[in-house]
């Protein structure tokens, strides 16, 4: 009886915790808002500064993704723009290129109609000698052209030199410039010979020499123009030669010396006429 008093008395006291914790749970449920507003405030101080970061970071990843875009769309571009000027670079270069083809040929027409009496050929040179002039050089045409040694080579203005040997398809020229050439010329206002040489030494001031002149009135002066002389052996007559720089009295007080400025460029040769009348059957044409 006694043990059965003692089971109904914990079953008591466990009915009665039980209500407690019911009416607790019911208390803190009514409550909730209150007890929770302090957690969330804490929660909210750690996690907002948080957040905040988050954003930064994430804004500052975009805008790098974005730079990273804007970068090689740039590049590319920059790229584009490179082979766009490469491109034109090529055109302006091969139009400066045409550009002076089409002038040295001008030239060599205008040259052509100069001197129409005399029949002539065509020829781009193809070697020189070691140095900075062409002095003496090689053409790409020989005798299936028809071209002979003694031949007259004109080119750029002016008188170039002579054939002075030949082959089948190619031709050396001496120019008269050379150190060993030696042109009978002429003043083209009073006809006086003289006696041009070449002179590569000379040439680095852009002139060459003459000597044994006539000119006891005195008409011969700066810039009159020497061409070939009508009692040269191998040279076709009135050919240009140049213009004369610098004239002065001789010792003998008979004759005057001087420099000339060659007529055509002798740095930079690339097609030449080549006179393929020769003096002496010209001069026998002429006479019959």
């Amino acid at each position: 009886m006694k043990k059965k008093n003692s089971q109904l008395l914990k079953s008591g006291h466990l009915l009665i915790i039980m209500i407690i914790v019911c009416v607790g749970l019911m208390i803190g449920t009514l409550t909730l808002p209150a007890v929770t507003a302090p957690v969330r405030t804490s929660v909210g101080f750690v996690v907002s500064p948080l957040q905040n970061g988050v954003n930064t970071v994430g804004k500052w990843l975009t805008k790098q993704f974005s730079g990273f875009h804007d970068v090689q769309k740039l590049t590319a571009e920059n790229e584009a723009l490179k082979k766009q000027v490469s491109d034109l670079t090529q055109e302006n270069n091969q139009l400066v290129q045409n550009q002076g083809e089409l002038t040295r040929l001008q030239d060599l027409y205008n040259l052509d109609k100069q001197y129409s009496d005399y029949t002539k050929i065509a020829a781009e040179v193809i070697s020189k000698e070691p140095g900075s002039w062409y002095n003496s050089f090689v053409v790409n045409k020989g005798t299936k052209d028809g071209i002979a040694v003694d031949m007259n080579v004109l080119g750029q203005g002016g008188l170039i030199g002579i054939v002075t040997e030949v082959g089948g398809n190619w031709a050396q020229v001496r120019a008269i410039i050379d150190d060993n050439s030696s042109v009978s010329g002429m003043a083209s206002n009073t006809s006086e010979p003289c006696v041009v040489n070449g002179s590569l030494l000379g040439m680095e001031n852009g002139k060459i020499v003459f000597s044994g002149l006539r000119d006891t009135d005195n008409e011969v002066t700066e810039g009159t123009s020497i061409v070939t002389s009508n009692i040269s052996d191998r040279y076709l007559t009135g050919l240009l030669i140049g213009y004369v720089s610098e004239i002065a009295m001789d010792s003998n007080n008979l004759t005057k010396s001087g420099t000339i400025i060659p007529a055509a460029d002798f740095r930079s040769l690339r097609e030449v006429l080549i006179i393929t009348d020769l003096k002496q059957r010209k001069e026998n044409e002429s006479t019959d």
